[in-house]
C-alpha cells in the first residue's frame, strides 16, 4: 500500500506529524506542507480546471497542478510525481520562485485549505494526458492574459492562484517565462497569511 500521508506543520512552519491526505482537508484543516507548480512554455502558462469531483474548489480554474510531499519526500520529487499523476507528463527545469508562500482559504462548502506551499515553475516534457479525476479541462494561455484576468477578476480563479500571481512579477518584461528561465524578482520571499 502506498503511503499517502501529508506532513503537518506547527505555527512556526516546522514538521510536527503526519495525517492521511484524504482526511486532512475539512472544515478544520490543520496547517500542512504542499506545493503549487506553474508550467510555462515561452510566453504561455498552463491553466487547469479542477475536476468536478474534487472535494475543495471543484470546477475552479487554477495553476497547472498542486500537491503534497509525502513524509521523507523532497518537494521537488513530489512535483515530478504529481506532474505524472495529474497531467501524465514529466517536467524539466523545476525552480522554486516563491519559497515562503503560505495561505489559508475557505471554499463555498466550508472546506479549508491551510498550507505552507512553495511555488514552482517548470517546463513540460511530452504531451499532456490529464487524469480526469484531477483535471476537468486545461488551456495554454498567454501569461499577459492570465495576469490581466487575475488583476480584473481574481474571483474567477482559485484564491491561492490569485495570491501567487500578485506576488509573481507581471508578464512584462520579466514574466513567468522569464522567472522559469532563471530570472528573479523582489517578491520571491514574501508569504501570504490570509
Amino acid at each position: 500500500m502506498t503511503n499517502d500521508s501529508v506532513v503537518l506543520a506547527d505555527a512556526d512552519g516546522r514538521p510536527c506529524g503526519t495525517a492521511d491526505r484524504e482526511g486532512v482537508h475539512g472544515v478544520d484543516t490543520p496547517l500542512h506542507f504542499a506545493f503549487s507548480c506553474h508550467l510555462v512554455d515561452d510566453d504561455r502558462i498552463l491553466m487547469t480546471r479542477r475536476a468536478l469531483s474534487k472535494r475543495s474548489w471543484p470546477g475552479v480554474w487554477t495553476n497547472s497542478f498542486c500537491g503534497h510531499p509525502r513524509p521523507g519526500e523532497s518537494v521537488v520529487d513530489a512535483v515530478h510525481r504529481y506532474a505524472r499523476r495529474e497531467l501524465g507528463i514529466d517536467v524539466a527545469d523545476v525552480r522554486c520562485v516563491l519559497p515562503d508562500f503560505r495561505y489559508r482559504a475557505v471554499d463555498a462548502s466550508g472546506i479549508v485549505e491551510n498550507e505552507i506551499c512553495p511555488v514552482f515553475v517548470a517546463r513540460p516534457v511530452g504531451e499532456l494526458e490529464p487524469n480526469p479525476d484531477e483535471v476537468a479541462e486545461y488551456a495554454w494561455a498567454p501569461v499577459a492574459d492570465v495576469w490581466s484576468l487575475v488583476e480584473r477578476t481574481p474571483w474567477a480563479v482559485s484564491p491561492w492562484f490569485a495570491d501567487q500571481v500578485r506576488r509573481l512579477p507581471g508578464p512584462q518584461p520579466h514574466g513567468a517565462a522569464a522567472v522559469a528561465a532563471g530570472g528573479t524578482h523582489p517578491g520571491t520571499a514574501r508569504a501570504s497569511n490570509t
